[in-house]
């Protein structure tokens, strides 16, 4: 499972400080209940912890649901990457040479696929383990060798014939 479920700091510490909460609250109750304090008091105090044990609930519902839709995601992803993996690797294959003919660098084609794949400049920098300046001027490269005017023409290049053609009207309307 994915670390961004694990390693959900802040909704299990939300859960944590509910919980504790709760027993504080509870333990509370018990004292209290035990020397003789004023009903009204009891209420307002069971008052909390009946929302505090809510909170709880909720949270760990809302944790769990985002597991559930982490998974439900990871599963159709990894469908979706069996079911293309042939046309993935033609298109890597394809931007590859198309690389090759706009005769790019090792690093400005590395460059290149990482701003097809979205990454700014920054996260390229911190991947490469190089200043972001020297990722901006070898983006700067691969615009100036190829021709096209930046991160989003370079998508449009290799993603436009792939995707349907936007059809006007509606289809029954052709027949």
């Amino acid at each position: 499972m994915s670390d961004d479920v694990r390693g959900n700091r802040p909704t299990m510490t939300a859960i944590v400080l509910f919980a504790v909460v709760v027993v504080l609250i509870g333990w509370d109750l018990f004292v209290d209940y035990g020397e003789g304090v004023s009903a009204w008091h009891l209420a307002s105090e069971f008052a909390i912890f009946l929302i505090a044990l809510g909170g709880a609930v909720l949270m760990w519902r809302q944790l769990d649901r985002t597991r559930s839709d982490l998974v439900d995601a990871l599963v159709e992803a990894e469908q979706w990457k069996k079911e293309s993996n042939e046309l993935i690797q033609g298109l890597g294959i394809a931007i590859e040479r198309q690389f090759e003919r706009w005769k790019l660098t090792n690093a400005e084609a590395e460059v290149g696929l990482f701003l097809l794949k979205g990454l700014s400049h920054r996260e390229i920098a911190e991947m490469r383990q190089t200043s972001e300046r020297t990722v901006r001027e070898q983006s700067r490269a691969l615009y100036r060798k190829s021709g096209l005017s930046g991160r989003s023409s370079l998508s449009a290049f290799f993603l436009e014939d792939l995707l349907l053609p936007h059809i006007v009207g509606d289809a029954r309307d052709a027949s």
